[in-house]
């Protein structure tokens, strides 16, 4: 702990005092970091610092930053390394039919400027999933789910 102030000396030539008696003590050799400039001042005055420290800090993708509308464009540019992963049609189906429907809830629900972004052709991508898969002939044909009974007060509200 520092002594106190003495109260005949002025606070400014106290503190270059106890700097100076530090400095003699050698208490400021070998600090991390010395002779190194200071980060934040090398750097241009950035109003978003924060924001992109967090971001870096927190290990945060920044796609999951972008609107929904081009996050959609993006993945439907990406759906043929998607669906290439994927074993059977069903899968792929199901996948090209709920990035339909995102596609057509986005376009429904759009605030804000507009980024075009249509539906994907299910058909094209499904042959061109098929022409990739090794060999359809010795692969059982799948039969498609049959869909399941709707009940009562389903089929009478729908």
């Amino acid at each position: 702990m520092t002594e106190r102030k003495p109260p005949g000396i002025s606070t400014q030539d106290w503190v270059e005092a106890q700097i100076r008696r530090a400095q003699n003590a050698g208490e400021f050799d070998d600090l991390p970091g010395a002779g190194k400039p200071l980060t934040k001042l090398a750097e241009p005055h950035d109003p978003d610092w924060w924001v992109k420290d967090f971001i870096r800090r927190e290990q945060i993708e920044t796609d999951a930053l972008l609107p929904p509308a081009v996050l959609l464009r993006k993945e439907k540019q990406q759906v043929y390394e998607k669906v290439r992963g994927m074993r059977r049609e069903a899968e792929v189906r199901d996948y090209l039919a709920d990035l339909n429907q995102r596609i057509l809830i986005n376009i429904r629900d759009t605030t804000g400027p507009v980024v075009p972004v249509g539906t994907v052709d299910e058909e094209a991508i499904l042959a061109h999933w098929r022409s990739e898969q090794p060999d359809p002939a010795a692969q059982p044909a799948a039969e498609p789910e049959p869909a399941p009974k709707k009940s009562l007060w389903q089929r009478l509200f729908s």
